[in-house]
């Protein structure tokens, strides 16, 4: 019987991408996924193609830099299967740009989705693993965690950010609570349609010919998932083959 069976899994970001991959894998793994995003017309389908595959699965609007919002969908998680066992803080945005063009929306929003979010996630979900003296943090970076490009400055500090975060969290915990960070390369999503800098987006049609399906990183997401309770694999880079940095 797989590890994943019968888990509970609360993710971030569902509506497309890695979180829409992850939670179409986990289900049909045997997991209960609880989806999240601010689509919720996306949710609906995904929830409803899951469910005709025999999967089980809840959904709710989820905008991540609302503590309140995210604490009212691990409630929902709680409350219908009676534990969470693995929190996946996907949801991330990605508006590149130089710094000189001072797109200062764009770098609070960055900010306020891919740290603010992931720390929501974690305040949500920690005191209710503590409580049940289990879980699973899996925290979603990017390789932009380990290397800065140019026009991804703010958007590499924030992942960067992503990932001393998630290895304070696992210092602190210690046993019972498994920390996970999944740093995805080059992967097809829909990140790149929020970059609204010309010079930005015609980088990144270059950058990513060679792209990674999604479902690569779910594949990736589940394997650090079905590890048995004493096993945790703290940290996983998933690039395509092609891709050298």
């Amino acid at each position: 019987m797989s590890e994943i069976n019968g888990k509970v899994v609360v993710i971030t970001g569902a509506s497309s991408g890695i979180g829409e991959a992850t939670a179409k894998l986990l289900a049909s793994r045997g997991a209960h996924v609880v989806i999240g995003a601010r689509r919720l017309e996306r949710l609906e389908a995904l929830a409803s193609h899951i469910e005709a595959k025999g999967g089980s699965v809840l959904y709710q609007q989820l905008d991540v830099t609302n503590l309140d919002q995210m604490k009212a969908i691990i409630s929902l998680a709680q409350s219908r299967f009676g534990q969470v066992d693995v929190i996946v803080n996907n949801a991330g945005v990605m508006p590149l740009s130089p710094l000189e063009a001072l797109k200062i929306d764009e770098w609070n929003r960055m900010i306020d989705v891919n740290i603010r979010g992931v720390l929501h996630g974690i305040a949500a979900g920690l005191p209710v693993m503590k409580e049940q003296q289990s879980g699973h943090m899996i925290n979603v970076a990017s390789i932009g965690a380990y290397a800065v490009t140019p026009t991804a400055a703010v958007y590499c500090a924030t992942k960067y950010a992503v990932r001393a975060i998630t290895e304070g969290l696992r210092l602190e915990l210690g046993a019972n609570i498994r920390v996970t960070l999944v740093s995805p390369g080059v992967t097809e999503s829909e990140l790149a349609d929020t970059i609204s800098d010309d010079e930005a987006r015609e980088f990144m049609k270059t950058y990513r010919r060679n792209a990674l399906p999604a479902s690569a990183i779910a594949r990736a997401i589940a394997y650090a998932i079905e590890q048995p309770a004493d096993v945790d694999v703290n940290e996983l880079v998933v690039r395509p083959t092609a891709q050298l940095a």
